[in-house]
Parts: structure tokens; C-alpha cells; sequence
């Protein structure tokens, strides 16, 4: 806020950056998205924003949580596809960040042609406080990625490493969350864990069904003979992911399709991991599309919006990281060379 506040629209750009950080420390879009738009929604009405616009930026934002690490969607790609899920953190930052900056990119060009209003301008001693707090928070992904990177923590033992430093930051730096208010925190992540492994244990139970009624051979062989032109094969997995992930979450749409799809992937010598990173974007763009979208459905209720008028907000936004799922299709250097450097 402190940086960005005083450019037209400065609240804007604070929602995206705040998605980013969000996305860092949970990795989960309806949780990042439900998080920065109670905060920001209220701000950016009092501030005269068009609401609809607002939402569809903050619900874009929060669909970047599935792409930067901790993420959620990846563990899950990574568990049933027996890929290395540190290689799908690190490869997931840069697109990640490039949607960010797209985004803000958007944004600033709608608040130059909407005329939006901004804050006054911070101090380089309040820019550097509000720096020194958030400092902490800033260290998590460094933690997750640096205890992959050197091999001190798996990824599993990195959620319980996260997990505890998370709590002793609230706890006892920021002083935000006291012994009363942990056991309501704990609820809330037993609900989130159980509506997921439900999900999960449904999805299990769909693509047990898929397999008897031997639809993943039918889709096998329907798209065999594209095997010999990887392009065209993965345009049309992607575009088949695209309308799949319209009318179903994330987490089921990975488990039922990772299995059919992949051994097509690796057949047609496509980098596996460069195949998970681009399912996990075009889901994530699912969850902001109609007739389903998730997340819009999760700030509709927290904006007190119509779902039909978050839609016409979030249009230009979807047309944006859908240009940019494009640009990854057609350069997939893009994602593959950053993990190559890390490597």
C-alpha cells in the first residue's frame, strides 16, 4: 500500500501484490481471494471504484495462488502424477509472476482510462517501516523453497515446517493471533482439509468409474494419432482441459485427468513438468470462468455482488491470462529455462 497507494487506482495494484503474497504463504485461490477481498472491497467502494471491475481484478489475483508456491493444486498434481513436486514449485514462480504483472498491467491502463482516484503519497520512513513488519511474513516461501532447493525438508515436512513458522510469527512477533483465537484458526483449517480430502476421496471414487467404463483408453486412443505432432496434441489437451475446467473444480479435474493425459504427454516428448504447470494455469483460469467459477462465486458473496456483474468484471482479465496460457503454449521456454537455471 505503502508503495503503490498514491498512483491512480493504487488499491488495485495493492490487491494483486497482496494475491502474490497470499499465494505464498496458503496456496489456495477461494481461501487468498475470500482473504484480500473482505479487506479491499470495502475500501475500493468507499474510494468510488467500479465495483464490478474491482472484483474481477481481486478474483483474478487470487486464481495466481494455485501457481506460486506453497501450491496446493501442485501437491496434488505431483501425488498423482509421481512427479517431483519441488520442480513444480520452482517452475510455477515465474508464470506466476508474469501473471501478476499482466494483471497490473491491465489494471493500469483501466485506471488511466477510468480516471480512478489514489492515496497520498507514503514517506521513504513509512515505506521502510511497513517493509521491516511484513519482513517476516516475506521469509516463507524462502524457507519452503531454500529447505527443497538444499534438501533439508521434504514436501510434506515442509507444510509442518511452514505450518509452525506461520504460527510462531502471529504468535510471537506480530502478536495477532492469541491462544483463544487458535482454536477457531484450527477449525477452520479442519473444514478446509475436509471439504478437500472429500473432494479428493469423490474424485478418486469418479475416476475409479471413468477407468470401468474404459473412457481413459477412448480418450487415449481418440487423441493417439496426434501423438506425432506435440504442438497440435497439447493445443488440443489444453483447450479439452479448458472446458473441462469451466464446469468442474480444480482439485477433481487434476485427479481424473492427470492419469489419461500424462502418459500421452511423455509419449509425445513433452517436459512433464512444463505439462503440469500449464494444466494447473488453465484450471486456475477455469475457476474465474462461467457457468461454474468458484472464485467468483466466493467474492460474489463476500462483495455483495451479482454473479452475472462479477462476470462482466472479471471479462477483460480472463482475456488476459488466457493470451498469456497462449504465449506459454507457443514458448514454453518460458516456464522450462527459469527451473533449468534453479537446477
Amino acid at each position: 500500500m505503502k508503495l503503490v497507494g498514491h498512483k491512480p487506482g493504487g488499491l488495485g495494484y495493492v490487491g494483486v501484490i497482496a494475491a502474490m503474497i497470499m499465494a505464498s504463504l496458503s496456496g489456495s485461490a477461494v481461501a487468498d481471494t475470500a482473504a484480500v477481498a473482505a479487506l479491499l472491497v470495502p475500501m475500493m467502494r468507499s474510494a468510488n471504484y467500479p465495483i464490478n471491475r474491482s472484483v474481477g481484478l481481486i478474483a483474478s489475483g487470487g486464481i495466481i495462488a494455485p501457481i506460486i508456491p506453497p501450491s496446493i493444486p501442485f501437491i496434488i498434481f505431483g501425488v498423482s502424477s509421481g512427479l517431483s513436486i519441488s520442480k513444480l514449485f520452482i517452475a510455477g514462480i515465474a508464470p506466476g509472476i508474469m501473471m501478476g504483472a499482466a494483471l497490473m498491467l491491465t489494471w493500469w491502463w483501466q485506471a488511466g482510462r477510468l480516471n480512478l482516484p489514489s492515496q497520498p503519497k507514503a514517506t521513504p520512513r513509512e515505506i521502510w517501516q511497513s517493509l521491516v513488519s511484513g519482513i517476516w511474513a516475506l521469509f516463507l516461501p524462502v524457507i519452503i523453497i531454500g529447505g527443497f532447493r538444499s534438501g533439508l525438508f521434504t514436501p510434506t515436512e515442509a507444510g509442518a515446517v511452514a505450518a509452525f513458522y506461520a504460527l510462531f510469527v502471529a504468535v510471537v512477533i506480530y502478536r495477532e493471533l492469541t491462544f483463544s483465537s487458535l482454536y477457531h484458526v484450527l477449525v477452520n483449517a479442519a473444514k478446509t482439509t475436509s471439504v478437500v480430502m472429500f473432494l479428493v476421496a469423490a474424485a478418486q471414487v469418479s475416476a475409479w468409474l471413468l477407468t470401468i467404463a474404459e473412457l481413459p483408453m477412448m480418450v487415449s486412443d481418440l487423441l493417439q494419432p496426434l501423438v506425432d505432432s506435440p504442438r497440435l496434441l497439447f493445443i488440443v489437451i489444453m483447450i479439452s482441459i479448458m472446458v473441462v475446467g469451466m464446469v468442474m473444480d480444480l482439485t477433481p479435474t487434476v485427479l481424473i485427468l492427470t492419469p489419461v493425459l500424462l502418459p500421452l504427454v511423455k509419449e509425445a516428448n513433452i517436459d512433464p513438468i512444463y505439462f503440469g504447470v500449464m494444466f494447473i494455469i488453465n484450471c486456475s483460469i477455469g475457476l474465474i470462468t462461467p457457468p461454474v467459477g468458484n472464485v467468483l462465486n466466493v467474492i460474489s458473496g463476500v462483495a455483495k455482488l451479482k454473479f452475472d456483474d462479477a462476470v462482466r468484471g472479471v471479462f477483460p482479465y480472463v482475456v488476459v491470462l488466457m493470451s498469456l496460457l497462449v504465449l506459454f503454449i507457443f514458448i514454453p521456454e518460458l516456464i522450462i529455462t527459469p527451473l533449468k537455471w534453479i537446477n
